[in-house]
């Protein structure tokens, strides 16, 4: 996502360092300091997926209404009539757990990883979250008495304001960048407090931590002066080295060329703290890695966190993502793909996380930039608002639905139209107990959440 214009000086040096993958700046507010070590991971869908087809109605009331909605006369994907998924389908992936009022919920069948995630105690579902400015109701919506996130339905725009949580395209910082400020001066190696193994992204962006990018094969660099070698010449290798690490007179090429220099120093200090492959324990760890791309990401941040120590880090926060979750068709047949590969990933980074024994300090949840309609447009479903999450860790009450779960239907108050969920959660309610565990008090909850004020915090229960 691009920034809207005028850029600020913050924002073009930002850009500007992204060109070397590596992005850095040693904090200079407000801080807090930590002991211990802990890490937010959040996997973000991009597309936004089909909450309907991943956390599904199982009692057979619920279900019912469901399937008369989604089914078509054609079966369009293995299991599918339509989009919708017959309850026979459900049976391995039925949660042992209920809602409060005694409906019964399923996984997608292609998800059997998570559900045994679920079932011990490693996982829970946050249902019907999205963004929200306040409480509404739908009275509220359909007369607009109300404010409303900017951009409703739209990808980009709300990618960035989940990311920000108060601001569509063009926010310059995420609620995850705003947390890591508090923290990152208590990193030895500051830059590597917010990491993104998936490109530029808002919500690893604070006003001093910024996005260090790395691939899934490791840290990048500026290979000519790494090399020594800029067109076979050692001495025009030099001169750029020169160039971009030297201290000029004007504020914007000096601050410029620290994030260099600290990019390049932070470059070998991370190659040699994770080497250029993994261990065959990793390996062993992610054997869908060569295939999933996601699998390979979270590899990338186990190898990371497995070298928190040597690297001097106590708080982290990392973005990894997948994408291909926008699917107005072929539903049936892409989605279930997507949600084996989701599902398996994170079964894979969690083995990994209790075999390092960081279990209880690393948290990862999903995010997606909406959800999607209850209705079927004939071969899939099309942009909606609240949706349905996981969270994954050993620190958290796993097991449980956090949050209140709608109504199946199109006609009832807890949709906007087309069973386009009105979040009952709001993003806010979310972060600010993922937050909450990553050590941010209470008074400096307001600078990660600026609209954290207008909500219920902390009543999910997500922590003991």
């Amino acid at each position: 996502m691009k920034h809207a214009l005028p850029l600020t000086r913050r924002d073009m040096l930002r850009h500007s360092a992204g060109l070397l993958g590596s992005l850095a700046l040693a904090a200079e507010a407000s801080a807090q300091t930590a002991n211990d070590y802990k890490a937010l991971v959040c996997i973000f869908m991009f597309g936004a997926n089909d909450h309907y087809n991943m956390v599904l109605p199982y009692d057979a009331d619920s279900h019912a209404a469901y399937y008369a909605i989604r089914k078509g006369p054609i079966a369009l994907g293995t299991n599918y009539d339509g989009i919708a998924l017959a309850r026979t389908h459900l049976a391995a992936t039925a949660l042992s757990k209920a809602l409060p009022d005694g409906r019964q919920m399923a996984l997608n069948p292609e998800m059997t990883a998570l559900k045994g995630l679920f079932d011990a105690g490693r996982a829970g579902l946050v249902m019907n979250v999205g963004p929200l400015i306040l409480p509404t109701t739908l009275a509220q919506y359909n007369a607009k008495s109300v404010p409303l996130p900017p951009k409703l339905f739209s990808h980009n725009d709300q990618q960035a304001y989940w990311q920000s949580t108060f601001k569509a395209e063009g926010a310059a910082t995420g609620w995850g960048g705003r947390a890591a400020d508090l923290w990152q001066s208590g990193n030895a190696k500051a830059a590597l407090t917010c990491i993104s193994v998936n490109g530029n992204a808002v919500f690893t962006s604070g006003q001093q931590a910024l996005t260090y990018q790395m691939s899934t094969t490791g840290p990048s660099t500026v290979n000519a002066i790494k090399a020594n070698s800029l067109f076979g010449s050692a001495t025009a290798a030099a001169a750029l080295k020169t160039l971009m690490t030297q201290s000029p007179a004007g504020i914007f090429a000096s601050d410029y060329n620290q994030i260099t220099r600290s990019a390049l120093n932070t470059y070998d200090a991370l190659l040699a703290a994770v080497g250029t492959t993994a261990s065959a324990t990793m390996n062993a760890w992610f054997p869908t890695s060569a295939t999933n791309s996601l699998s390979a990401q979270l590899k990338m941040v186990a190898r990371l966190i497995e070298k928190q120590a040597v690297l001097g880090l106590r708080r982290q926060v990392f973005l990894v993502g997948m994408g291909g979750f926008d699917l107005h068709d072929n539903l049936a047949v892409q989605h279930p793909v997507l949600l084996n590969r989701l599902s398996q990933a994170s079964k894979e980074f969690d083995d990994a996380m209790q075999g390092l024994g960081m279990g209880q300090m690393v948290t990862s949840f999903t995010a997606s930039d909406f959800g999607r309609t209850l209705s079927s447009n004939g071969d899939g479903s099309d942009h909606g608002w609240g949706s349905h999450h996981v969270v994954m860790g050993g620190a958290v009450r796993g097991g449980n639905f956090y949050g209140k779960a709608p109504q199946i239907g199109l006609t009832h108050s807890e949709q906007v139209g087309s069973g386009r969920l009105l979040p009952s959660t709001s993003v806010e309610q979310l972060a600010a107990e993922l937050s909450r565990w990553m050590g941010v008090s209470a008074s400096d909850m307001a600078t990660v959440l600026p609209n954290g004020k207008n909500f219920d915090l902390y009543k999910l229960g997500m922590f003991a």
